[in-house]
């Protein structure tokens, strides 16, 4: 089974967004372990609405926090503690697109990150956006990722930017499987364009 962890440079780069892409053009299952904040209409909510195909599972959040925080300060309001023991994979033989919170070290409790949850064998996909800091912040996470052994490639999102994309490929050499231009709307027709534009890309991960 493959596993494809999407992660971000940042919060609100398009993490959900390109999560809907992938998991349409590969009719892959989907999870989000942490979801904080907007439980009536989470991640996963957002992801089941916009994908076309019958073969994708939508799986539970390990922990559904109520505050949109990082998930330790969310977990503590809740008065919980982010166990990593109690992050459980789905029992699935699909594969398996699996989005993060935020970027790589956005913590979980006072000693974990999300990138304790993004297991040896997992393709990781970069989801990078435009703007001022966003070269340096890609740069630190894509190497943070290659320093732990993980295959990486990036997605772009958002209007182009020629200069920021050319030296974000020559300095980290990783495939760049496209971008998602600014869409005005976003919907499942959109999603189902950009899936069949990446689908090739996304099958040779």
């Amino acid at each position: 089974m493959k596993k494809i962890f999407i992660t971000g440079i940042s919060t609100e780069v398009g993490k959900t967004l390109v999560s809907a892409i992938v998991t349409e053009a590969l009719q892959a299952d989907y999870w989000k372990p942490i979801q904080a904040g907007e439980l009536e209409y989470s991640d996963t909510h957002k992801v089941q609405e916009l994908i076309s195909n019958k073969t994708s599972c939508f799986h539970a959040n390990s922990y559904a926090l109520n505050t949109p925080m990082s998930p330790h300060a969310a977990a503590e309001i809740d008065n919980i503690t982010i166990d990593l023991k109690e992050i459980t994979y789905p029992d699935t033989d699909n594969t398996l697109v699996i989005e993060g919170a935020g970027g790589l070290l956005v913590p979980l409790n006072d000693k974990d990150t999300i990138l304790d949850i993004i297991s040896p064998d997992f393709k990781v996909i970069v989801v990078s956006r435009h703007y001022l800091g966003s070269i340096n912040h890609t740069l630190l996470t894509v190497k943070l990722l290659q320093a732990k052994g993980f295959s990486v490639s990036i997605i772009f999102s958002g209007d182009a930017h020629v200069s920021t994309e050319s030296i974000i490929q020559k300095m980290t050499g990783i495939p760049i499987i496209g971008r998602v231009d600014h869409e005005s709307s976003i919907n499942k027709r959109v999603i189902k364009k950009y899936a069949d534009l990446f689908k090739k890309q996304l099958d040779n991960l």
